[in-house]
C-alpha cells in the first residue's frame, strides 16, 4: 500500500477528520442558522477541557518543576496548533513580567508562517529537530507539542527528538487518548510525559481544526501558563502584580491595582510607584507594611516573591 493511501485510511479513523451530520445542510441555512449551530458546537469544548482537568494538573506540575530549575517552557506547533503557541508565548512577559526567553514557541516554517500560511511545513520533520537543537534544549526545559490531529509528523518529531535530550514532553491533541495506544502512534505514546485530550467532537466543516479544536487548545494553554504564573507568586489576589510598566495601559493599571489592594488615591499611588522603581508588588509591600523600598524588596525575596505571604509574615 502506498504511503498516500496509508495517510488516507489515517486520516480516515482520526475524530478530527470526522463529518458533523449537525452540519451536514449547512450551506443552505440562513446566517443565523450557522452562527446558532457554531454556538451550539462551541458550547462541547468546555466540557470537554474540564474533563482533562487531571492531565492539565499533571502539565502544571511538570511545567512548575521546569519553571524552578531555570527552564523553560517551549511550544511547538504547525498551522493553528503552532500560532496559538506563539500567542500564547508572546503574552506572558507583558501580562506576568517574565523574561521572553522564559516561555517560547517555535513553529514549522518559522516567524512567516504565522502571518502565512506555509503549506507543507508540517511534513518537515528535520526542521523540527533542528529547531530543537537550535534552542539548546535540556533536561531543564518542557517541550509541549499542540497537534490538534495528533498526526503531525513536525510535532511528533519535535517531540521525539525533545525525549533524546532528556527534556519533559507534553502533548495537547483533540483526539482521543486511546488513539495513542494505535501501532502507529507508539513511538508518539513512548516519548509523551503527559497527553491532554479534550475531545470535542467532529468540526462544523470537516477538518477545520481552527474551530472548536482551536478553542480547546487556548483554553488548555490558558490555564497552563495561567496557573504555574499564580503558583510562582506573580499574581496577588486576583490582580497581575509582576507586569512591566512599559506602556500607558500598563502604567495606569498598575497604578489602578495599587489602590484597589492598599485603598490609596491616585496621586500617592503614583508616587510609590515611583519610589519602587515601578515594580508593583514592592510598592503594595511598602503601603501594606509602611516599610521602605529596600526592607520591601528583601521581604519579597526571602518569600520567593509572593506577595501575600510578606504581608502576613509582616503582620
Amino acid at each position: 500500500m502506498s504511503r498516500s493511501s496509508n495517510l488516507f485510511k489515517q486520516l480516515v479513523s482520526l475524530e478530527t477528520e470526522k463529518r458533523n451530520h449537525r452540519s451536514q445542510n449547512i450551506d443552505k441555512s440562513t446566517i443565523g442558522q450557522v452562527l446558532k449551530l457554531i454556538n451550539e458546537e462551541d458550547r462541547k469544548v468546555f466540557s470537554a477541557v474540564r474533563k482533562e482537568i487531571p492531565y492539565i494538573l499533571k502539565a502544571v506540575k511538570l511545567v512548575l518543576e521546569s519553571f524552578h530549575s531555570d527552564g523553560r517552557l517551549i511550544y511547538l506547533g504547525a498551522g493553528t496548533s503552532g500560532r496559538l503557541g506563539v500567542l500564547d508565548a508572546a503574552e506572558c512577559p507583558p501580562t506576568y513580567g517574565t523574561d521572553p526567553l522564559m516561555v517560547q514557541a517555535v513553529i514549522a516554517g518559522g516567524k512567516k508562517a504565522v502571518f502565512r500560511s506555509q503549506e507543507g511545513v508540517e511534513d518537515k520533520t528535520q526542521e523540527a529537530i533542528r529547531d530543537l537543537k537550535k534552542l539548546r534544549v535540556t533536561e531543564k526545559d518542557i517541550v509541549c507539542g499542540i497537534a490538534a490531529s495528533v498526526r503531525t509528523p513536525y510535532v511528533q518529531a519535535g517531540i521525539r527528538e525533545a525525549k533524546k535530550r532528556k527534556a519533559k514532553t507534553i502533548l495537547i491533541t483533540t483526539n482521543p487518548r486511546s488513539i495513542l495506544q494505535k501501532r502507529e502512534f507508539s513511538s508518539l505514546q513512548k516519548n509523551v510525559d503527559v497527553a491532554i485530550c479534550p475531545v470535542v467532537g467532529p468540526e462544523v466543516v470537516m477538518g477545520s481544526t481552527r474551530m472548536k479544536s482551536g478553542t480547546a487548545q487556548k483554553l488548555v494553554l490558558n490555564m497552563i501558563t495561567t496557573t504555574a504564573m499564580i503558583k510562582l507568586g506573580k499574581v496577588y489576589e486576583n490582580m497581575m502584580v509582576d507586569l512591566k510598566m512599559n506602556s500607558k495601559k500598563l502604567e495606569e493599571r498598575a497604578k489602578r491595582v495599587l489602590m484597589i489592594v492598599t485603598g490609596v488615591d491616585y496621586a500617592t499611588a503614583t508616587q510609590t510607584l515611583k519610589k519602587a522603581n515601578g515594580q508593583v508588588k514592592t510598592a503594595i509591600v511598602m503601603l501594606k507594611t509602611g516599610v521602605s523600598v529596600a526592607v520591601a524588596q528583601k521581604r519579597l525575596k526571602n518569600a520567593k516573591g509572593f506577595v501575600r505571604s510578606t504581608i502576613e509574615k509582616a503582620k
